[in-house]
Formats: C-alpha cells, structure tokens, sequence
C-alpha cells in the first residue's frame, strides 16, 4: 500500500511538472505571438506618422504656393469641414459669421457637380 501511495505521489509530481512545462511553452508561444503582432502595429504606425509627416509638408508647400495666410487656410479648412458634413450654405455662414455669398465663393471650388446636373436636368422642362 505505501509503494502504491509513493508511487501515485511521484506520478502526479511528473504530471504536475510535465503540465507546468507545457504552460511555460505555450506561454512563450503566445508572448512570440504578441510580440509579432505588437511589431507590425509599430511599422504600421511608423507609416502612418511618415505618411502624416509627407501630407504636412505638401499642405505646407502648397499653401506656400498658393499664398494663403495662415487664417486664410485655417478658414478655408474649417469651410470644407463643414461642407463635407453636409451643412447647408446658410448653416455655415451663421456659425463662422460670413456671408451666405462670400461662403459660396469660397466653397465654388469644392462643390460637386451634382447641383449643376440638376439645374441642367430642370432647366430642360421650363
């Protein structure tokens, strides 16, 4: 009865040493893992911030370029912003506190030309 007992004693030693050795290595598995996760999140974001760094730069020489003062570009980017969420002319004009004309002029360059087919679409019925 004692070797039986000593002998269960020793198994469950080496299975309990086996077990804890399998957990070290698939411990070490999931850490490589992550690691090689945690690595391509980096180049990932080290492209985004260079790309970010190029558009700053062009946005910079273009502005240079075109000749814009700093509160020009800052009106003309505040403008967009709210044209792309689709706020109407009126809208706009009321919040930066221009006129609905001047805000027109303003956003001509970037307005698409759907308006434009439709005007052509009804002018066609008068």
């Amino acid at each position: 009865m004692e070797w039986a007992l000593t002998g269960l004693f020793v198994a469950a030693a080496l299975l309990f040493m086996f077990s804890m050795y399998k957990n070290k290595q698939a411990s070490k598995n999931e850490q490589r893992e992550i690691d090689t996760v945690y690595m391509s999140m980096m180049e990932e974001i080290n492209k985004l911030q260079n790309q970010i760094r190029d558009l700053a730069l062009e946005n910079e020489v273009f502005s240079q370029k075109v000749g814009l003062s700093e509160e020009e570009r800052q009106l003309q980017r505040e403008l967009l912003d709210l044209y792309k969420r689709n706020y109407t002319i009126e809208g706009i004009a009321t919040k930066l506190q221009l006129e609905q004309v001047q805000v027109e002029e303003l956003l001509a360059p970037y307005m698409s030309s759907k308006s434009e087919g439709r005007r052509g679409a009804h002018a066609n019925e008068s």
